[in-house]
């Protein structure tokens, strides 16, 4: 903040640069000003001093944050109006995601790309192609605060600890929809996600690996069937998985108005959905589910999915578009594996 090449004595004119004290940890201006500068590993050092204005930087990244940041309220007490400028990439921190729903406070955000012509292309090459695509990305790239909802099933940590490059060739891939329970503009999303496994061996071996999310906007049936037929056909899925809870029949006559042939199966949910994601989550938790790039829209209804219900805006379709596949792909096939029928001949 005070040093380095983009330090306030750096970026300060030469007839306005302020004077650093480092016996007293201050800076002091021509015209009298001074900023007092503290560390947030000892919050007590706020304890007594009093100020009409605070810089808090990274404060995101602070081990004690809300001892810190309570300190300092107390010590803004001077001017008639005190306020604090905060700078920070966003993360999940519990006394951030408080200020930030504060009625007064007054939020701006920016890309690392506005900052591209004070960086070297090859750092912002890199970081492109390493993270674009993904929630760590939109949260240290886009500025983006990517919040993991209290009780969530998938967290974003865990999920950026499962993400792959490449996945490797497929046993069975399908596509699963969860149709919007009504057309038009006002529809909700229509769910197509795109799974494959790898099914070879013992039933601790299978392997799953979310390859797509295909999911379209408030759209006619006509617009997301064939969204689905479409995906079919890109990735080489042997099946398509439509919920029918809403449409009943009408999902699979509008899906074969697209394509006659298309292999569909349908399925009803009988129980709530956090019900049915359950054991889907705990796949993911038996690190039997990896993810490709790209899933950045389906990562966060996943992380707003709770043992108490969805409590992100809408309905959580790319979700159970998801957990329709992965039944489909791993938690059927394995029970009858383990548990087979037998019959007499």
């Amino acid at each position: 903040m005070v040093f380095g090449e983009s330090g306030i004595l750096a970026c300060s004119p030469p007839d306005r640069r302020p004077e650093w004290q480092a016996s007293k940890a201050r800076l002091v201006w021509p015209n009298g000003a001074v900023a007092q500068v503290f560390s947030a590993h000892e919050p007590e050092g706020l304890r007594g001093p009093q100020f009409d204005g605070a810089w808090v930087d990274e404060m995101a990244k602070w081990k004690k944050a809300r001892e810190t940041w309570d300190m300092l309220q107390f010590a803004l007490r001077l001017g008639e109006q005190p306020r604090v400028c905060v700078t920070t990439t966003p993360r999940n921190v519990g006394v951030l995601k408080e200020l930030l729903k504060s009625p007064s406070t007054v939020m701006t955000s920016a890309p690392t790309e506005a900052n591209k012509a004070f960086l070297a292309e090859s750092f912002l090459e890199e970081v492109r192609t390493r993270y674009a695509g993904t929630r760590l990305g939109r949260q240290e790239l886009d500025g983006i605060l990517m919040e993991d909802a209290e009780g969530a099933l998938w967290t974003t940590a865990a999920l950026e600890a499962i993400r792959v490059e490449l996945a490797p060739e497929m046993d069975r891939i399908v596509v699963a929809v969860d149709p919007p329970v009504t057309g038009g503009t006002k529809a909700d999303e229509c769910g197509i996600v795109v799974v494959g496994a790898t099914t070879r061996g013992p039933v601790q071996d299978w392997r799953a690996y979310v390859l797509a999310d295909e999911s379209i906007g408030a759209a006619r049936p006509a617009k997301w069937a064939a969204a689905a037929v479409r995906a079919m056909q890109s990735w080489g899925a042997e099946r398509l998985v439509a919920e029918v809870n809403q449409g009943g029949e009408m999902v699979s006559e509008v899906i074969r108005q697209i394509d006659p042939m298309v292999p569909i199966k349908t399925v009803h949910a009988s129980r709530g959905k956090v019900a049915r994601a359950e054991p889907v989550a705990a796949l993911y938790e038996q690190g039997r589910v990896h993810h490709m790039r790209g899933l950045g829209d389906l990562e966060d209804q996943m992380c707003a999915m709770t043992v108490q219900g969805y409590e992100g805006k809408g309905s959580p379709d790319r979700v159970d578009a998801l957990v329709w596949a992965l039944h489909e792909l791993m938690i059927e096939p394995a029970a009858k594996w383990q548990h087979p029928r037998v019959r007499a001949v």
